[in-house]
């Protein structure tokens, strides 16, 4: 059987659903404002999952999976032998002994089993790619919350924000910073009034819809402010650059554009952006017909002057990308928090090496936070069908995408290598999550916790989920994990975690109808 307790060692199908989007477009160019979306996006996902779940087991447990009279319901109750993936593909292969349960594995194929025990394990999580939470009426919680060792009250800070918002970042002298995707960076007040921020590197709004998810090019992601804001004004945005007619893909498809991250910085003055500076960009040769949503995006600081930042699977066509040093996509850099490259970067002196490159591996680092008690800087990943991880960075580590996964592509089929792909890289030189979630939360940005309002929260990571729309609290010691809470369920998208400049917990809420900023605040 599939050993779950390890990364599943997967070979990569690229023409999979979300790679699909790429291979049909890639041919004449990407132009969101004149690709048929909703199109391509018809493709038979159901008969990948429903379909294969009602021929084998609905006869005993119901399409709604809510049991019938061979079989106990499979959501909305306990399971006797368990409802991890791994003890849900147990019980599927091996049956259970004096029930009507046979055991599968003797005519059912293996994938088929895990494919199975996934959806149902996705259905009891609410996370199916099938059900859309985003769907759900946005109502923020009155009262006294209590949980396992804090009480706190929500209080809502802004609203009317559009559906795709990025990041905040609370000034020490009040209000917030915002970033939109679709229309850049703003100022928010103390009374939750937005006011656009002039001159700021050029966003784009034409979009389109796959799977449910908005695509596009040209992207406002992370805005963050420098470590010492209150004394040099620095303003650090993670955007993606949109060109066309700038590199051969864009020329074969008639000029059409194509994107990649850029990082730079500046100063705000009478909510006009000046003193731009580039940190960095990479080479034009790069910039690929992937939708943003695959950009990743964020940025963080440590205590030593360096910035790092993540860019995500840029080019759907070419996962193995994230394994090659010479390509950007699929890695962690690292720079000077001034542009300069610094010297002791893990592949500076490797041939055809980008050099900012930190670490590798990594498919979209949607989360990125440095624990200053530690000096450690921590990723939450995204991954496709599953494999959603958090990671503990190193210099010069390998995170194993996509030769090592928990994940499967959109589709239910296995993540597989080209038979052509020679792969170099083993277990033992592959760093593994520090926590792997299957199925997918769709985990968003982090922080350590190290504000007074709460101290039993010290040091604990506070995450966001997407998929899932769950607040996380993680309990770590000496590196690892050692218990997860449930902070909020089932609320909104949690697209960012910040802290403000007393220590202030905000949160970025996505949401298709209103996106908002909220505050948590102890009950007492």
């Amino acid at each position: 059987m599939i050993p779950m307790n390890t990364k599943l060692s997967f070979s990569v199908v690229l023409l999979t659903a979300l790679l699909t989007l790429s291979a049909s477009v890639s041919a004449q160019g990407f132009d969101p404002a004149t690709v048929d979306w909703e199109k391509i996006g018809k493709i038979p996902m159901k008969d990948m999952f429903i379909k294969k779940f009602n021929k084998n087991c609905a006869g005993c447990h119901g399409e709604d999976l809510r049991g019938a009279t061979l079989g106990p319901p499979l959501v909305g109750d306990e399971l006797r032998y368990g409802d991890s993936v791994e003890e849900l593909v147990n019980s599927i292969a091996n049956g259970t002994p004096g029930t009507e349960m046979p055991a599968w594995k003797e005519t059912m194929k293996e994938q088929d089993i895990y494919n199975l025990a996934l959806y149902i394990a996705e259905k009891r999580q609410g996370t199916t790619i099938l059900d859309k939470n985003d769907g759900i009426e946005l109502a923020i919680p009155e009262g006294v919350i209590e949980t396992q060792k804090a009480s706190f009250v929500i209080e809502t800070v802004a609203t009317g924000i559009d559906a795709l918002p990025f990041s905040i970042a609370p000034l020490p002298e009040g209000g917030f910073l915002l970033s939109e995707r679709k229309y850049g960076l703003s100022f928010i007040d103390a009374e939750g009034n937005k006011t656009a921020i002039e001159n700021t590197p050029t966003v784009y709004a034409d979009t389109g819809m796959f799977l449910g998810q908005v695509q596009g090019l040209g992207w406002m992601l992370e805005v963050a402010l420098h470590p010492d804001y209150e004394d040099n004004g620095w303003v650090y945005l993670h955007y993606t650059d949109r060109c066309s007619g700038c590199n051969e893909l864009s020329k074969r498809g008639n000029n059409l554009p194509v994107s990649m991250n850029r990082v730079v910085r500046g100063r705000i003055e009478d909510n006009r952006w000046i003193d731009e500076e580039l940190i960095w960009e990479a080479d034009k040769e790069h910039y690929t017909n992937t939708s943003d949503l695959a950009a990743a995006g964020r940025l963080t600081f440590d205590d030593e002057g360096y910035v790092y930042f993540s860019v995500g699977m840029k080019d759907t066509l070419d996962v193995m990308g994230i394994q090659d040093l010479s390509k950007p996509y699929g890695k962690l850099h690292r720079m000077n928090d001034d542009g300069r490259l610094p010297e002791d970067n893990p592949f500076v002196d490797t041939d055809g090496a980008i050099p900012s490159i930190y670490a590798l591996g990594l498919r979209s680092v949607q989360g990125l936070a440095f624990n200053e008690e530690t000096g450690e800087l921590w990723t939450t990943e995204m991954g496709p069908r599953g494999g959603d991880e958090l990671n503990r960075i190193k210099k010069g580590g390998n995170y194993g995408w996509p030769i090592f996964t928990n994940g499967i592509n959109y589709d239910g089929r296995p993540i597989k290598l080209p038979k052509d792909m020679k792969v170099e890289l083993t277990e033992e030189e592959a760093i593994f999550p520090v926590v792997d979630w299957t199925p997918a939360v769709a985990i968003s940005n982090l922080r350590f916790y190290d504000s007074d309002e709460f101290p039993e929260w010290q040091g604990n990571i506070i995450a966001g989920t997407l998929r899932a729309t769950d607040l996380l609290r993680l309990e770590v010691e000496d590196g690892e994990v050692v218990h997860t809470e449930v902070l909020i369920e089932n609320l909104a998208r949690f697209r960012d975690v910040k802290l403000g400049p007393d220590g202030e917990l905000y949160l970025l809420l996505e949401h298709k109808t209103d996106s908002q900023i909220i505050r948590l605040k102890a009950a007492d």
